[in-house]
């Protein structure tokens, strides 16, 4: 497992952490060589190789890392001894599957298994296979897929799935780190099979690990409410609403939600002009709001928009404005918000309740405005 400079040659899918820890346990590199090779601090190779260690409790990491370490100081010591007799022109035959086309091919064939409801991942000791079991309503077990052991040791090294319970069969659960892997699997997949012309505009598999699709009511030009499918986690203010409070019952209601919503169509209609994104505080404050601004003749539908977003602010204001603007207009998490505006943690998430009720009184008095229903 090393090439003809001696420096260790890894499975392509094996995490940075892991080769670190590799490099300096089983090469028996300094850190600080490491460091220079990586290009970072000494420090930065330390934690990382705690971080490994630390997970070595974990049977699977353990195997892996063992067999690992224990191919480093084959190869090493065959090297040593035999490189001027015997220059090796092959690779030695790494101790677990190498390749991330196999690793991601199995992903998606047992991650989606294990996302389902009381799913886990079943090893027994000396065992050369892995099962899915699924518990039932009536509490049996169902074998839904088995997959090689050396295959599950890469799930365990790059964090997809975790311990549950250790024993002389061990047994394991997906983790966020291996869910968030197979969106990114299956992101890839729908690219693949998208037309050129298409794929060019999807979104990248990194950005699918992060999405989260919901539905939202969106009123059409005749009336009527249609509902249509969005990425919840695109908007901070939908990531608020799916939160709940200690009664059970969601911190954010859908009539404040669509509230913040109209005053973000709003403002991104008024964003006409060169300098507004640089200069939206001019909201914030009385004067000539109209000086440097222009809509370029588009018309009147920037100005109209631009005029309901004033007024908005002008009936919140200062103080209630400055942070429903940021979370609404401008998508600014709500920590960032309080950090930028100098206020405590916890305590923009009150503040932007009350911004928000009160922008929807001023939508309800000045417009009319009824939030759509979600029966």
């Amino acid at each position: 497992m090393t090439n003809s400079s001696g420096q260790a040659v890894y499975p392509g899918w094996l995490p940075e952490n892991a080769r670190n820890y590799l490099d300096h346990v089983g090469c028996g590199a300094s850190l600080r060589d490491i460091a220079r090779r990586k290009g970072c601090h000494p420090s930065t190779i330390g934690r990382r190789v705690r971080a490994v260690e630390a997970r070595r409790e974990d049977p699977l990491v353990d195997e892996a890392l063992t067999a690992l370490t224990a191919c480093c100081v084959s190869s090493s010591e065959t090297i040593n001894q035999f490189e001027e007799q015997f220059p090796m022109t092959a690779p030695l035959r790494p101790p677990l599957v190498s390749d991330d086309t196999t690793v991601n091919r199995e992903a998606r064939r047992i991650l989606r298994r294990l996302c389902e409801k009381e799913a886990t991942l079943v090893l027994a000791q000396d065992m050369d296979k892995a099962i899915v079991l699924r518990k039932g309503s009536d509490g049996s077990q169902t074998r839904t897929a088995v997959l090689d052991r050396k295959v599950a040791h890469a799930f365990a090294l790059k964090d997809w799935v975790q311990t549950a319970k250790q024993g002389r069969v061990s047994i394991y659960t997906i983790t966020e780190a291996g869910k968030s892997a197979l969106k990114r699997l299956i992101e890839e997949d729908r690219k693949r099979r998208r037309a050129p012309m298409e794929m060019a505009e999807a979104a990248t598999p990194f950005l699918a690990q992060h999405q989260t699709w919901g539905e939202k009511p969106v009123k059409q030009d005749d009336g009527t409410i249609r509902k249509m499918r969005i990425n919840l986690a695109e908007s901070p203010l939908a990531m608020l609403a799916r939160r709940k409070g200690a009664d059970g019952k969601p911190f954010l209601t859908m009539d404040l939600v669509q509230a913040g919503e109209k005053l973000r169509e709003d403002f991104e209609r008024a964003q006409m002009g060169p300098r507004v994104a640089q200069n939206w505080d001019r909201f914030l404050t009385g004067g000539d709001r109209g000086s440097g601004f222009s809509d370029g003749g588009i018309g009147e539908g920037p100005c109209a928009a631009r005029d309901r977003v004033a007024r908005a602010v002008d009936d919140m204001g200062p103080g209630l404005a400055d942070v429903v603007m940021r979370v609404c207009c401008f998508l600014e998490g709500l920590e960032s918000a309080e950090k930028r505006l100098g206020w405590s943690a916890r305590s923009g998430k009150i503040v932007l309740k009350i911004g928000l009720q009160r922008l929807l009184k001023h939508y309800n008095e000045v417009y009319g405005f009824v939030p759509a229903s979600l029966d």
